[in-house]
Order: C-alpha cells, then sequence, then structure tokens
C-alpha cells in the first residue's frame, strides 16, 4: 500500500497549532496519530492545536502527560493524549490498555511513538516534526492505511494554507 506524504513548514508554534486544528476538525473515531521528533520539536504544541480543531474547551488546558502517560479531554470526540517517553518497552503501553483507547470512539495522539515500536496500530497517520531553525518546524505527514489516507486526502484538500 502506498504511504502518501505531506510536508509543510511551521513558521511558529501557531502555523503548527493551525495545521494540526485543520486535521482535528476532519478525524473521525478511531483516528491514531502518532508524533515523532526530538524534544522540543513541538510535538505537545501540535496536540494543543489538534484538541482546538475536536473543539476541546479551552478550560481544559492541553499540556504534555509526561508523568502519567494519558490525559483525556473532551470536545467533538474524546481526544485521548499519549505521551511514551517515559515507556521502557512497547509491552509495558500494551499493558496500560492502549489498545481499547486506540480502538474506541475517539481519537487517539501519542507523542514519542516510535517508543511504541511494533505495537502501533497498521492504519495510522504519522507526523514527524524537525527543527527548520530556532522557531521554524518541518512538519512532515504519512498515511499507514485507508482511514490514514482518506483523512489526510480530505485535511490536504480543506487546509486553508
Amino acid at each position: 500500500m502506498k504511504s502518501p506524504r505531506s510536508s509543510f513548514r511551521s513558521r511558529s508554534p501557531a502555523a503548527t497549532r493551525a495545521v494540526a486544528a485543520a486535521l482535528g476538525r476532519l478525524a473521525p473515531p478511531g483516528t491514531v496519530i502518532c508524533l515523532k521528533g526530538p524534544l522540543g520539536s513541538g510535538k505537545t504544541v501540535f496536540v494543543q492545536g489538534l484538541a482546538r480543531g475536536m473543539r476541546v474547551g479551552k478550560a481544559q488546558q492541553v499540556r504534555s502527560p509526561t508523568f502519567t502517560i494519558l490525559h483525556e479531554y473532551r470536545g467533538r470526540l474524546p481526544l485521548f493524549h499519549w505521551d511514551l517517553y517515559r515507556l521502557r518497552s512497547p509491552e509495558e503501553w500494551a499493558a496500560l490498555g492502549w489498545e481499547e483507547v486506540c480502538d474506541g470512539p475517539g481519537v487517539a495522539v501519542l507523542e514519542w511513538a516510535d517508543r511504541a515500536g511494533t505495537a502501533l496500530p497498521r492504519d495510522r497517520v504519522e507526523v514527524t516534526l524537525d527543527f527548520a531553525g530556532s522557531r521554524e518546524r518541518t512538519l512532515t505527514f504519512r498515511a499507514t492505511g485507508p482511514k490514514a489516507q482518506a483523512l489526510l486526502r480530505a485535511w490536504r484538500a480543506a487546509r486553508p494554507l
């Protein structure tokens, strides 16, 4: 199966949030979004935008769940925000019940998704955030299955950039 890629150059955290918000407005139940990139590359900023697009209220502050592993936010769909940074193995993530969350009625977004190894769902959107200057980032989007491909096609068609 072909995995088309799209890249976007973000010039600010606000631009990163806007791109993610556009994706959040379209994400259907069962969507899994895997975020990859070095520390400080904007993964949590991306989730903040995704939450805005999913109509998560401002009272629910979106922060990285570094120590709690998982935060849940209420919007048009539940948003499950995972941070896998502190996990030592994919088995540890499986023991936390990720399958029930990722297969559920909401959207799951995983920071440090590369730590899950082969335990990641097959149908997912992968977003890699790379430094392109002190404030700029390159965001590369890749779909690995039919649902993810449909979402990225709709996102590219609707994106106001």
